[in-house]
């Protein structure tokens, strides 16, 4: 695929972002708007588009350890690059560096990496996505938390801390979603097709509205001071995170160039909205995690095409 194609394929993605950035920018989308439709997407739309993709996933096709080992075991080494960058080389708290470790943890798996992958790999290819995406948010905040117990001396204890995570992951609208999907899905109930009609027209409303959310959520992020550590948890994010997939996931576990190339676009996203909100969350290094969201966004649409262009797609 040539660079033109490969931009043709990420423009339609990226479009619906700046639309959204512009209307928010020049004053046409409101906060309460934009509060409202990433109220939607986030609440209903897409958890109903991750019930459906689960429930119908095959599990024993794509629910593959190896694919998730290849693409937490990257997310686990950029996440402890980035809290070590920070606390030896920008000289920040423990607390500060754990957070930005984060902001590299957690990748855009589900506003971009969905739509990025189907957009050049067509739909057949988001069961890996979607195996990788059910266990995303547990795994990197249970990751995150432990670590940021460990690293404060000024909040709950481990457990309490935990017991509070577990029950916020429950209540989680996305988790509730992906966990009735594996319910229908091992249970084997057979749902009915206007059912599933409704469900997929409501799901297509999913991406749309949340790319255009999204674009408009950045106007409110500013690029700090701290660029120095903005610019090492984005090339955490877009470069050294997809780089360990491909070398766990092709040299060491084996995996098939599909499962491979779905990890590997996945893992090359931009920090998701959920660095600013775990930052925000022990307020530690708000400003670093914004910048990261901001520019990370920005600059993958040029790395994310030379990885499709690395990749041959």
């Amino acid at each position: 695929m040539s660079l033109i194609e490969i931009l043709i394929v990420l423009s339609p993605v990226f479009l619906l972002i700046a639309g959204g950035f512009a209307a928010a920018r020049f004053g046409l989308f409101r906060e309460d708007h934009v509060t409202g439709v990433m109220y939607f997407a986030q609440n209903f739309a897409i958890p109903v588009l991750l019930f459906g993709a689960v429930a119908r996933m095959d599990l024993q096709t794509y629910f593959d350890p190896q694919l998730l080992m290849s693409f937490y075991g990257g997310a686990f080494c950029s996440f402890i690059l980035g809290i070590v960058g920070a606390r030896y080389v920008f000289r920040r708290t423990p607390g500060e560096s754990v957070a930005i470790g984060f902001a590299a943890l957690f990748s855009n798996s589900l506003l971009l990496g969905i739509p990025i992958t189907e957009r050049a790999l067509g739909a057949d290819a988001l069961g890996s996505n979607f195996a990788i995406i059910s266990i995303h948010s547990p795994f990197c905040y249970l990751v995150g938390i432990t670590f940021m117990e460990f690293a404060r001396a000024d909040g709950e204890s481990l457990a309490n801390t935990l017991k509070l995570v577990g029950r916020a992951i429950l209540r989680n609208a996305l988790m509730l979603g992906l966990g009735l999907g594996f319910i229908v899905n091992l249970s084997g109930l057979e749902l009915p097709e206007p059912f599933w009609a409704a469900a997929d027209m409501f799901a297509r409303a999913a991406l749309p509205a949340a790319l255009f959310g999204l674009g408009a959520i950045l106007t409110r992020y500013r690029l700090s001071q701290s660029f120095g550590e903005t610019s090492m948890v984005v090339t955490l994010s877009l470069i050294v995170h997809p780089i360990i997939v491909l070398l766990l996931g092709r040299y060491v576990f084996h995996l098939d160039d599909g499962p491979l190339y779905s990890a590997m676009i996945t893992s090359s996203m931009a920090p998701g909205i959920n660095a600013f909100v775990f930052a925000s969350l022990y307020q530690r290094a708000i400003g670093v995690a914004a910048s990261s969201v901001l520019l990370g966004t920005a600059i993958s649409v040029l790395t994310v095409s030379v990885w499709l262009r690395f990749l041959h797609i």
